[in-house]
């Protein structure tokens, strides 16, 4: 623990010590003030009318009953709660105390000649009561009441959409927050009974139809979906009203915080272009079929990539035997490895770095750590970047995954899944020219090496990954634009990490070799849409930021597309998860012009897409 640390947790300790200290000073006053008043106001607020034996008595039982009442409210913890957030169990816990004091006045009065009125007792607590709400519920109401006046004075004027539990914890959170700059002048609900009514002193001024229409009254600036646990087509059909309006988006992540009850300021994050996928989130027991990786040696190559390195996260969490990682750029290497020790400190985790291209490299690695499972990610998949350079496209995405499962198939390995693309369908470019013939590959080692289930795991854009449209869209916007899209009609198929991941760890579940695994992606996305969302999504309008059409790029298609239509489907347990039936083709064939595009490559000649389409039929180049 460093000394900045120590010193926090010091000042932290010394401040909690002062406010207990504080409490009980104030508790000390309180019941002294109602132990007097009991007796005061028994005698209609005269001071000479109060019998002097019973003012006698309180006096000299004040030491004993002020011990025992601090006490008492340490027992109902009332010295450990954390008062600017009191709720219903701490009132509770404040009426029980109160009601414990008036037992000892009770016991008192008939066991140790306690001698005072009858009343007195009930005088008491009723004022000890009071004393100790306005002490500890005093900071809260303060904060109510300068929420309340300043509205309009500072802060963004806010809309929350949905009226139930986390809108009423979000206010709360932000009513007491020191921190939040919210102030919440309306709530939206479609339910209908609870139109007019108020949560928590806010009210609920009407259905989705009446956002557009309450954001001009109210002049609000930011809307917050409270929904956790609604659905993406909820979400997405809220948010296609919210953007006609220019105000800012954000809604809290998820319905576990509802259970947990930690909804607060912290918790709401910026509306995500995910939230805009028209499609429920994939979803994958992944407790139900991660069972072959358990007690196994699993190895992953790129590994510290945007899939490789989810996939190692993924993998962690079921123990496996041991997990190597391996991935020819060092920094991605360090920043997974440096995370994963810290997240599961009891995992046996190797870390290399080395290219999938060096074949006494691969072996040797395969032969030291024998992998059971192979998840093969790592790739060049930059299309444009590779239109300039298609031999080391080839190089490194074909004859890197034809090493590695040459190495796989010699040390037996039970499973080796390889990570395509859709792009690898009637492919346009050499980058999905080439993940076709890694699909190849792998078909004809499937064939050759019966010990080993080979199969591929094809999907879309993954949103989020490196050097995907998103982050680039969002660092564009940031800049104030102009953001850039290739064409008006360019449409594409997304998913996110996780979805990518799930897929392809169930993929290893079901493999029995030789399966190209397609994920459902729902309706493909128009590039531009995503574009005028996320520039929506981020509180501007078009008017604001520029969209520049900068035409298609080298090897770009305007749609892609997930199966040849010669594949067809065949449906796994999971319905959205599919099986396409492999092409067939001459596979001696097939490896003699493998071997032909290998000496083209290694001599770095200019003729590559020429023979890359003589094994590739479909695929489609400029000349």
């Amino acid at each position: 623990m460093n000394e900045l640390t120590k010193n926090k947790r010091l000042i932290h300790s010394n401040a909690y010590k002062l406010r207990v200290f504080v409490l009980i000073i104030l508790d000390m006053i309180v019941i002294q003030i109602s132990s007097f008043l009991g007796l005061y106001i028994r005698y209609d607020f005269r001071y000479n009318d109060i019998n002097p034996v019973f003012l006698h008595s309180i006096i000299v039982y004040a030491p004993v009953n002020t011990l025992i009442i601090l006490g008492i409210f340490f027992l109902f913890k009332l010295y450990s709660s954390i008062w600017r957030f009191a709720g219903v169990a701490e009132m509770v816990n404040v009426i029980l105390s109160c009601a414990a004091c008036f037992c000892l006045e009770i016991v008192e009065m008939l066991f140790f000649h306690f001698r005072v009125p009858r009343s007195h007792p009930f005088i008491f607590v009723i004022v000890l009561f009071a004393g100790i709400v306005v002490i500890r519920f005093g900071y809260r109401f303060l904060r109510f009441i300068k929420y309340d006046t300043s509205l309009g004075q500072s802060g963004r004027n806010t809309m929350i959409i949905g009226g139930g539990q986390a809108a009423a914890m979000l206010i709360k959170e932000i009513r007491t927050s020191d921190y939040a700059s919210y102030h919440v002048r309306c709530i939206i609900d479609d339910d209908e009974k609870k139109k007019g009514k108020y949560v928590s002193g806010i009210k609920i001024v009407g259905n989705r139809e009446t956002i557009i229409k309450n954001v001009e009254k109210y002049g609000i600036e930011l809307i917050i979906i409270a929904i956790p646990s609604a659905g993406n087509k909820v979400i997405r059909d809220i948010l296609d009203i919210c953007k006609q309006t220019e105000c800012e988006l954000k809604r809290i992540p998820g319905i576990y915080q509802l259970v947990d009850g930690s909804v607060s300021v912290s918790d709401i994050r910026n509306v995500e272009i995910e939230d805009l996928l028209g499609r429920e989130q994939i979803k994958v027991s992944l407790e139900s079929i991660m069972g072959y990786v358990s007690g196994r040696t699993v190895l992953v190559t790129g590994g510290g990539g945007s899939i490789g390195s989810e996939l190692c996260r993924q993998i962690a969490m079921h123990e496996p035997e041991k997990l190597i990682v391996v991935d020819i750029y060092e920094n991605n290497a360090y920043d997974i490895e440096q995370e994963l020790r810290s997240a599961y400190p009891e995992l046996r985790l190797v870390v290399l770095i080395a290219s999938v291209r060096n074949s006494h490299r691969m072996n040797q690695i395969f032969e030291e750590y024998r992998p059971d499972i192979v998840y093969h990610a790592a790739a060049h998949k930059h299309v444009p970047l590779m239109e300039n350079s298609p031999n080391e496209a080839i190089k490194n995405n074909v004859f890197g995954t034809y090493k590695t499962a040459m190495a796989a198939a010699a040390c037996g390995v039970s499973r080796f899944v390889l990570i395509s693309t859709d792009k690898a369908v009637n492919p346009t470019n050499i980058m999905g020219a080439s993940k076709r013939i890694c699909e190849m590959i792998i078909q004809t080692l499937n064939h050759e090496y019966p010990d080993t289930n080979f199969v591929a795991v094809r999907f879309g854009n993954v949103l989020g990954s490196n050097g995907s449209v998103i982050p680039l869209f969002k660092k564009q916007i940031r800049a104030g634009g102009p953001v850039t899209v290739t064409d008006p009609n360019v449409i594409r198929y997304f998913m996110t990490v996780s979805e990518a991941v799930s897929l392809v760890l169930q993929a290893g579940a079901y493999a029995k070799g030789g399966e190209i695994f397609v994920l459902d992606m729902g309706e493909p996305v128009k590039i531009l849409d995503l574009a005028k969302n996320l520039i929506r999504l981020s509180g501007y309008s078009e008017d604001d930021i520029e969209i520049k059409f900068t035409g298609l790029r080298p090897g770009e298609k305007l749609y892609e597309e997930l199966l040849m239509n010669e594949e067809g489907l065949q449906d796994t347990e999971n319905k959205l998860i599919h099986i396409g039936r492999p092409i067939q083709f001459n596979e001696d064939e097939f490896k003699r012009s493998l071997h032909t595009l290998r000496e083209v490559c290694e001599t770095d000649g200019d003729d590559v897409r020429y023979y890359v389409k003589k094994i590739v039929k479909t695929y489609q180049y400029k000349e």
